[in-house]
């Protein structure tokens, strides 16, 4: 396995990994745990952004390009209708 096969599968089970926490803070009613979590979520957060700018300045990562200001009202519009 090379080095950007590896730092993508990492990103991708960090990014797994966050979705998991968010759901499981939403539904915890125990403070200590969601404090607990949330702690969690925060290192996880630091590590996953750490490995993405490792990721782009080795060019293993390239991020799509910038949504217009058309592109962003449109969603807004959908966003707003539901």
């Amino acid at each position: 396995m090379d080095e950007k096969t590896m730092v993508s599968d990492t990103l991708a089970s960090i990014n797994s990994d966050l979705v998991r926490m968010g759901e499981m803070i939403s539904q915890t009613e125990n403070p200590q745990l969601k404090n607990t979590l949330k702690q969690m979520r925060n290192q996880c957060e630091a590590s996953q952004e750490e490995i993405y700018q490792i990721a782009r300045s080795k060019q293993y990562y390239v991020p799509a390009a910038k949504a217009t200001a058309e592109e962003i009202q449109h969603v807004r519009q959908i966003l707003s209708q539901g």
